[in-house]
């Protein structure tokens, strides 16, 4: 039946209405932009556009009844034709109008009807189409933890096939924010395709992304422009491979820094440009850490345990991780080994790799070959052992080789201390 002239008006509210309807629900369940979670992650709009509510088949059943309106009016067009002439003037003026409303509904095409929004969202409909309804899981709009959007993101899911821990990611909300709003094959995919070209294996990325998870809000340029730098330090591309892998933040570190760290250590140390080099790819967190450690041992080396300028340079070029050792460590070992064990500077100098032993393990064993009557460290005497040998060999060969004792002395002994 066509709409009457009274029913047009609440026709174009029940649109509106609904129009109102949707609206509100819409900014209900899609945050605003900006709007962040208790956690501090923020759901992008995109990911919740098909989980909100499910599609009810509003389509059909508007266009199935505003066509049947059409139909019904065009079969009494005949009728009302035939009948015009016999009624009162006023009769046929509001038979004119009704028939302009009822043209109006049949020139509405049918792509214009399926534009329409629904006339509301508690339509009932047919148990055949309630069947057919698919709804997802709903968005959480409040998590603290980036796993209740894996199967909402795309851009996570992969990163967890990539071996990326989501976990130890999730602890900096603004990043977690950032990964819920790239998209994997515009922001994610060129950023990986970079690392591989760079020498990341695959089976690296997952870690590398779990150290490094601020390198998605880097600019691809920039990384580029940092490893042509590099290169042109006549670092070869194994080296930038390798110290990328040690050091994953090195990539986020500019032209500018890189280049002031490898002048620091070249300067401070006083080694060449080779010698420079190789020691920055043996420990490249040099460029990325704190100076100040640095600075300190140094001073440590020179002041209180009197080693010369050579005799650093010698050592930290041999265990790179000198540099970069605990203060008390470092003093600790050398006062047991220079005044306990009689060794002087210039052995020390050549076995550097006892700094990086733990003392427990260099008292344990002095101690037994004192008990033994075998600690003999001085080079121009018979029974000579080495500092190398002393801490870097394994218990087995310690006792067979050196002590000239089994295993089980060797425990018994232990226990005794």
């Amino acid at each position: 039946m066509a709409l009457s002239a009274q029913q047009i008006p609440r026709w174009f509210n029940s649109v509106k209405l609904s129009t109102f309807i949707n609206a509100a629900q819409l900014t209900k369940c899609f945050p605003r932009p900006g709007k962040t979670l208790l956690h501090g992650f923020s759901v992008p709009s995109q990911m919740s556009s098909d989980n909100c509510f499910p599609q009810w088949g509003f389509k059909t059943y508007r266009t199935s009844s505003l066509w049947n309106t059409s139909q019904s009016t065009n079969l009494n067009g005949q009728e009302n034709n035939s009948t015009q002439s016999t009624l009162l003037p006023s009769v046929n003026e509001r038979l004119q109008k009704t028939q302009k409303i009822s043209s109006f509904d049949s020139e509405l095409s049918l792509e214009e009807l399926d534009d329409l929004p629904p006339l509301s969202p508690l339509q009932p409909i047919s148990e055949e189409e309630a069947v057919q309804i698919i709804a997802g899981p709903p968005l959480p709009p409040v998590s603290f933890t980036l796993r209740d959007y894996v199967d909402h993101s795309e851009t996570l899911r992969k990163l967890v096939l990539l071996g990326v821990d989501l976990s130890k990611i999730e602890k900096h909300p603004d990043t977690a924010n950032l990964l819920l709003r790239l998209d994997f094959e515009k922001d994610i995919k060129q950023i990986l395709l970079f690392l591989k070209d760079l020498g990341i294996e695959d089976n690296q990325l997952g870690t590398f992304l779990t150290k490094n998870y601020v390198i998605f809000s880097e600019d691809l340029e920039n990384l580029k422009t940092r490893v042509a730098y590099l290169q042109s330090k006549n670092f070869s591309k194994t080296d930038i491979a390798q110290m990328v892998r040690n050091a994953p933040f090195l990539l986020s570190f500019s032209v500018e820094r890189l280049d002031n760290r490898l002048g620091f250590f070249q300067k401070e140390l006083e080694l060449s440009v080779k010698k420079t080099r190789e020691l920055v790819v043996r420990l490249p967190r040099l460029l990325t850490g704190s100076l100040e450690p640095v600075k300190e041992n140094m001073k440590v080396y020179r002041l209180e345990l009197g080693f010369k300028r050579n005799e650093i340079q010698h050592m930290i070029t041999r265990i790179p991780k000198m540099l970069t050792a605990n203060k008390r460590k470092l003093t600790e070992t050398f006062d047991y080994v220079h005044n306990v064990m009689s060794i002087p500077h210039h052995i020390i100098v050549k076995f550097p790799q006892v700094f990086n032993t733990r003392l427990f393990k260099i008292k344990e064993r002095h101690l037994f070959l004192t008990y033994l009557g075998r600690a003999q460290y001085d080079p121009a005497k018979p029974n000579y052992i080495s500092l190398d040998k002393l801490v870097s060999v394994p218990d087995e060969i310690f006792c067979e080789d050196i002590a000239k004792a089994s295993v089980q002395d060797f425990e018994k002994f232990l226990k005794t201390l």
